[in-house]
């Protein structure tokens, strides 16, 4: 177990911030142990470069729902310009209030994005791991995936209906069937795994961190990778 924190007056004033895998449910132990191990190129083939992008992070928070364990998800607007109406961990780019982007700024980044979002208190979140940084071309984000724990869990709903359609939670039971899994395919080449749950196609970047995430944590089932679900130009 670890634990990491930066006391306030020397971040200048910032809240200060624990890492901690202490009490964690059992179940959610394989993830904090994999968290600790996995490099970045286990993740993705996408790394951030030496220099540049656009710093951000996301929060990737499990709680214990009526069905077990299950993750927070949000459904992006229909109208917004960039992937319109697809699922997403809470999360956005870092602002100069939240500290270094080299230390604890995205932690603060990922917990302030998701409160915004989602309503979320984030006074019941416990942050137990910090998966190394990625890179999203199409964008130019460098992400840091946070992982928390929902100690406390406080309602959520989409904030601002003009970048949020909805909040909801997917049980990790049905992220793990085998009948809800997939390979999108988009026209510009790209192929990656898919979830079909909760009436939504979850895919691109958050399905590549759903994915690594089981298959580490040892909670992955066989699953026909050979079913496709294509995607348009506008996904």
């Amino acid at each position: 177990m670890t634990r990491a924190r930066e006391d306030a007056g020397e971040a200048g004033g910032l809240p200060s911030v624990d890492v901690s895998a202490e009490g964690l449910p059992a179940w959610l132990e394989p993830v904090a142990k994999a968290a600790h191990t996995i490099a970045p190129e286990q993740l993705s083939r996408f790394l951030p470069p030496p220099e540049g992008g656009r710093q951000a992070a996301v929060l990737i928070l499990f709680g214990e729902g009526e069905r077990g364990p299950e993750l927070l998800l949000m459904e992006r607007a229909g109208t917004l310009r960039s992937h319109a109406g697809q699922p997403s961990f809470p999360g956005g780019s870092l602002d100069p209030e939240d500290g270094d982007p080299a230390t604890l700024g995205p932690l603060r980044a990922a917990l302030r994005e998701a409160q915004e979002e989602t309503g979320l208190d984030p006074s019941g979140v416990q942050v137990f791991a910090v998966l190394p940084r990625l890179y999203i071309p199409v964008s130019g984000f460098v992400v840091t995936p946070v992982l928390g724990w929902w100690r406390e869990p406080s309602p959520v709903g989409a904030m601002d209906p003009a970048e949020t359609a909805r909040v909801f939670t997917v049980p990790v039971a049905d992220l793990t069937d085998p009948a809800n899994r997939s390979t999108a395919l988009h026209p510009s080449g790209y192929r990656g795994p898919a979830f079909l749950v909760e009436s939504a196609l979850v895919w691109g970047f958050t399905a590549g961190l759903i994915d690594r995430i089981l298959h580490f944590a040892g909670w992955e089932e066989p699953w026909d990778r050979g079913r496709q679900v294509p995607l348009d130009w506008r996904a």
